[in-house]
């Protein structure tokens, strides 16, 4: 099993190509290719599971994502409703949901019109559906553009970077116009992290 954590790669390249400086598990392949585990920053790993491939011990508390055909999006909206904790908070709980990440949050949260730190018991049910397909889309969409790469610590197995960044509404934007009413986007600290939202169209109610 292998985790990407914040900055962790998978690459597959030809067995010939030097080690890159942050190498830290290597697998040969048939020739010519290795797969490769670059992490810079170590937050990630590779390991083996003695509990089998079907489903590891390690990851069976971790939800399923929205674009899971088993996802259930009605038991999670309940759970949701059921939490005072903030909506975005909820949406980055890997046992409630997984896949959806920091930057596709704020992106979600700002196409639903609904503010991050919203408790999940105030919102209605229709509104957590929003998010949900929100959050959906928006994984959609940066998929189809190869996902979100700021740097080259985001590409895919073959190196290649995204473009989704291009596309984003909401997260790093501080300061620029929102594109539905065109009031600034702001920025806040965020579990030691950021969220970038509309004052305006996602009011904290």
């Amino acid at each position: 099993m292998a985790h990407l954590g914040m900055s962790g790669q998978l690459l597959v390249q030809q067995a010939d190509i030097p080690a890159q400086r942050h190498l830290r598990v290597l697998l040969e392949l048939d020739a010519p290719n290795d797969l490769r585990f670059v992490d810079q920053r170590m937050f990630g790993g590779v390991w083996v599971s003695d509990g089998g491939a079907e489903l590891p011990t390690e990851v069976a508390a971790i939800a399923l994502d929205p674009l899971d055909p088993a996802f259930d999006e009605d038991a999670v909206v309940a759970r949701i409703r059921k939490s005072s904790s903030g909506i975005k908070r909820l949406l980055l709980n890997q046992n409630v949901v997984s896949g959806i990440g920091n930057i596709y949050a704020d992106e979600a949260l700002w196409s639903a019109q609904v503010h991050g730190e919203r408790p999940g018991n105030r919102i209605k049910s229709a509104d957590v559906r929003r998010v949900l397909t929100a959050a959906r889309d928006v994984m959609i969409a940066a998929l189809a553009q190869g996902g979100t790469s700021f740097d080259a610590l985001y590409v895919n197995v073959e190196g290649d970077s995204g473009y989704f960044e291009r596309s984003l509404e909401a997260y790093g934007r501080e300061g620029e116009p929102c594109s539905r009413c065109g009031s600034a986007l702001v920025r806040a600290q965020f579990m030691n992290r950021s969220s970038y939202f509309c004052p305006v169209c996602q009011r904290r109610r």
